[in-house]
């Protein structure tokens, strides 16, 4: 309170906000890292570290030659990668929790037609990244390991190193993961208005040209691969156009929209 002809502090009273919205903030973090704590638990006990990286393997294995099985280079290696995996699927079971705590943050700051535009985009980016892991399991691993092992020399053994191999479907699962949010990346861009819906369909050729420059850049050097890759980018772009015209008119500001639609 200003006394006598002081003027008043503008920032008078604003230390308290900002370290409460600092303790919500830790709040809200300690309680996603309980979360993808208790998923890790869990799938400690079962299907347990080991399960699961025979889980992951399993693509690579089913077209290893008879007898043929990954190996472990490093004297660790048998325990810390199956941790790492056991770590990765956690986070991504625990995804939804960790998503709604970042929304839960988040929103309260929100009008109402933005609440409409965030949410929406965090569910629909959450479920293209699961499809596109889950695209890259269970189609393109598969895929690439039977197309490596038909090229393979008969007189070469395959035996895979375990963390190169970690490393190598980490990436695979990053990248395709990703590249399935084509859709959200395009809805977005024409919500903040860098981009018309009329521009992007102008784009669309220059858009599918990069899209198998990128596939033959960031996958292995197959055809499987870089089409599995190259062809759903393509079919997500033009969803994305679809959807980008629906999202943006149900997610316009009220003084965005016209003042009165019977005028004539």
């Amino acid at each position: 309170m200003s006394t006598g002809g002081e003027p008043r502090d503008e920032l008078e009273g604003t230390e308290q906000p900002f370290v409460s919205h600092l303790v919500e903030l830790r709040d809200r973090l300690v309680r996603a890292l309980i979360a993808v704590a208790v998923a890790f638990v869990a799938l400690a006990v079962y299907p347990g570290p080991s399960g699961l990286y025979d889980l992951l393997a399993a693509p690579l294995v089913a077209h290893l030659p008879k007898g043929a099985t990954l190996i472990a280079t490093n004297v660790i290696s048998p325990i810390l990668v199956p941790l790492k995996i056991t770590l990765m699927a956690a986070f991504m079971l625990a995804l939804p929790v960790v998503l709604y705590q970042l929304w839960a943050f988040v929103a309260p700051g929100l009008y109402s037609h933005e609440k409409k535009m965030v949410l929406p985009l965090v569910v629909t980016s959450t479920v293209l990244f699961v499809v596109g892991v889950a695209f890259c399991y269970f189609l393109v691993i598969p895929g690439m390991s039977k197309f490596i092992q038909a090229f393979a020399p008969a007189s070469i053994t395959a035996a895979p190193d375990i963390e190169q191999y970690f490393g190598f479907v980490l990436t695979l699962f990053l990248v395709f993961g990703i590249s399935f949010e084509v859709p959200v990346a395009v809805i977005v861009l024409v919500r903040i208005g860098f981009v018309t819906v009329e521009q992007l369909k102008t784009f669309r050729g220059y858009f599918i040209v990069a899209a198998f420059i990128i596939a033959a850049v960031v996958t292995p050097p197959d055809v499987i691969s870089q089409l599995a890759l190259a062809v759903p980018m393509c079919i997500l772009y033009e969803a994305g156009i679809w959807a980008a015209q629906v999202f943006v008119k149900h997610t316009q500001a009220p003084d965005a929209e016209p003042a009165d639609s019977s005028k004539t």
